[in-house]
C-alpha cells in the first residue's frame, strides 16, 4: 500500500479562493492517496492580532507568542482558517474533518523557547485517530495549534507540524508554499538540495526569514524519515499527482548520507 502524502499549506492560498478550489480538485483526483492537510495561516493571524489591537514579532521567521495572544491565535487558525478549510472541501464532496494537534492525542507538546513564549515543540504521540480517519476515507485538516500536558493552549510552526504528522504516519511530506521550491545564489530554483548547500545559502542570505524555518523543517523530516521532502508551489497543484505518480517535484531536500 502506498505511504500516506502529508500536505502542508499556509501562506496567501488561505486568502485565495480559486487556488484553494484547485487544491482539493487535485486531491480528489487522487483518489486512492491516503491525504492529510496540514496548515498554518501566518497571514490570516496577522490581521486578527492587528484588529485585536496586538502587533506581530518574529525571530528568524519564527512567530514570537504573548500568552495574552493565545485565544486569538487559537481562533485564528483551529477556528476561522481551520473550518474555511473544511468548507472548501467539502465543496468538492470530500470528508473533511477539521483537527487541531492536540486531537486523538496524536503529539504532545513542551514549550518550545522561552524568547518565543508561548510556543509548542511537538513530537509524535498516537496515529489511532489519524489511521482511523484514513482507513474511512476521510480527508483529516490539522491546525497547527498543540497543548501542554497542563492543558495551556500553544502556537506550533505548521512546517514542524507537518514534519511530526509525516513522522507519526511514516508518510511522504510535501511543503506547498508561495514559490517553486528554493532559489540558489543565482535566483533559479534548485531541483535538489543539500544540508551543506542548504548552510551555505543561509550563511550567505539567499535563503532567509520564513523559507529558512521551512527549510530547516524539510532537513528534520528527510533526515528522520530517510527520504527527500519536496517544497513546491501551491499555485500549480497538479504537481501533487505528479508526486503521487512518483515524480520529482519542486525543490527535493535530501537526507544526510
Amino acid at each position: 500500500m502506498k505511504k500516506p502524502l502529508v500536505i502542508k499549506v499556509g501562506g496567501a492560498i488561505l486568502t485565495n479562493e480559486d487556488a484553494l478550489t484547485s487544491l482539493f480538485g487535485v486531491i480528489k483526483q487522487a483518489k486512492d492517496q491516503q491525504i492529510v492537510l496540514v496548515h498554518g495561516g501566518g497571514y490570516v493571524v496577522d490581521n486578527m492580532l492587528c484588529q485585536a489591537g496586538y502587533s506581530t514579532k518574529k525571530i528568524d521567521g519564527l512567530r514570537v507568542t504573548p500568552k495574552k495572544q493565545i485565544p486569538t491565535i487559537t481562533g485564528a487558525l483551529a477556528g476561522y482558517v481551520n473550518k474555511t478549510l473544511v468548507a472548501k472541501a467539502s465543496q468538492q464532496q470530500l470528508s473533511a474533518v477539521g483537527l487541531s494537534l492536540a486531537d486523538g492525542q496524536m503529539t504532545s507538546c513542551t514549550l518550545a523557547n522561552p524568547k518565543l513564549e508561548a510556543v509548542g515543540q511537538v513530537a509524535p504521540n498516537s496515529s489511532q485517530l489519524l489511521d482511523t480517519l484514513l482507513k474511512s476515507k476521510c480527508l483529516p485538516i490539522i491546525s497547527s495549534i498543540g497543548a501542554l500536558e497542563d492543558g495551556q493552549l500553544v502556537n506550533v510552526n505548521a512546517d514542524d507540524a507537518a514534519v511530526v504528522i509525516c513522522q507519526l504516519l511514516n508518510a511522504q511530506l510535501l511543503l506547498l508554499t508561495d514559490v517553486n521550491g528554493v532559489k540558489g545564489a543565482d535566483g533559479e530554483y534548485l531541483s535538489a538540495l543539500t544540508q551543506s548547500q542548504a548552510n551555505q545559502l543561509i550563511e550567505q542570505g539567499v535563503i532567509a526569514g520564513g523559507m529558512t524555518a521551512k527549510v530547516n523543517a524539510a532537513f528534520e523530516a528527510a533526515n528522520h524519515l530517510r527520504r527527500s521532502i519536496a517544497v513546491a508551489s501551491w499555485q500549480s497543484p497538479e504537481q501533487i499527482l505528479s508526486l503521487v505518480a512518483g515524480q520529482s517535484v519542486g525543490t527535493k531536500i535530501q537526507p544526510n548520507s
